[in-house]
């Protein structure tokens, strides 16, 4: 495996010690989580910050990972700045669909960085959508199954899984990469439109209010 990037030690680093800071302080964890009655009364800052923060060290741990497996097939094709736009701008929309989804959920809170690392996993995938996912399947399977499932589970809502963030975080990191890398269109349009399949078919059904 090629070395880590140093903004991915970067990233890495502020999320083990922002999460670890909220593991042990649960005035710190309640006042930077995502929440969206917070949010409604101008405590915008908490649309980033809760992207910082984790359940426990499982879920820490998890997300970080994924990041460090994806974060280089992203890198070396665009450099780090342009990545960690990717990132923060994933991580920016997968709040930003969540509290749309869930504005009228007073109550409703999450945290992780989840919606970030499933724009650069949608990045990487768009670079390489043959890319090999847990050996076997296809990256463009994996990331058009992954959103039909997310819309799926935001349809139903009988999980504790932040699907709104995940779906938000990879449709960031399908236009950021696309707007860096128009190449792709020209590289490989087939697939580019059938990753955003996913992306319209969620809007149509909150358009027509199936969701």
């Amino acid at each position: 495996m090629d070395n880590i990037s140093t903004i991915t030690i970067i990233i890495i680093l502020a999320n083990v010690i922002i999460s670890y800071k909220g593991f042990n302080d649960y005035s710190f964890f309640e006042k930077y989580k995502f929440h969206v009655g917070a949010i409604q009364n101008g405590e915008k800052f908490r649309l980033f910050s809760s992207g910082f923060l984790h359940v426990n060290m499982q879920h820490l741990i998890f997300n970080m990972f994924t990041l460090f497996v994806f974060a280089n097939a992203v890198i070396y094709r665009i450099g780090e700045t342009k990545f960690l736009i990717i990132y923060l701008l994933s991580l920016a929309t997968g709040s930003l669909l969540s509290f749309v989804f869930q504005k009228n959920n007073y109550n409703y809170t999450a945290v992780g960085a989840s919606g970030a690392v499933m724009g650069i996993i949608y990045s990487a995938i768009l670079f390489d959508p043959w890319m090999k996912i847990n050996f076997i399947i296809p990256g463009f399977v994996f990331g058009i199954g992954y959103l039909l499932y997310s819309i799926y589970g935001m349809k139903a809502q009988n999980d504790n899984i932040g699907h709104d963030a995940h779906f938000g975080g990879a449709v960031g990191g399908y236009i950021t990469t696309l707007f860096f890398a128009p190449v792709l269109f020209e590289r490989d349009l087939t697939m580019v439109l059938l990753m955003a399949i996913p992306i319209v078919i969620l809007f149509v059904m909150k358009k027509i209010g199936k969701i």
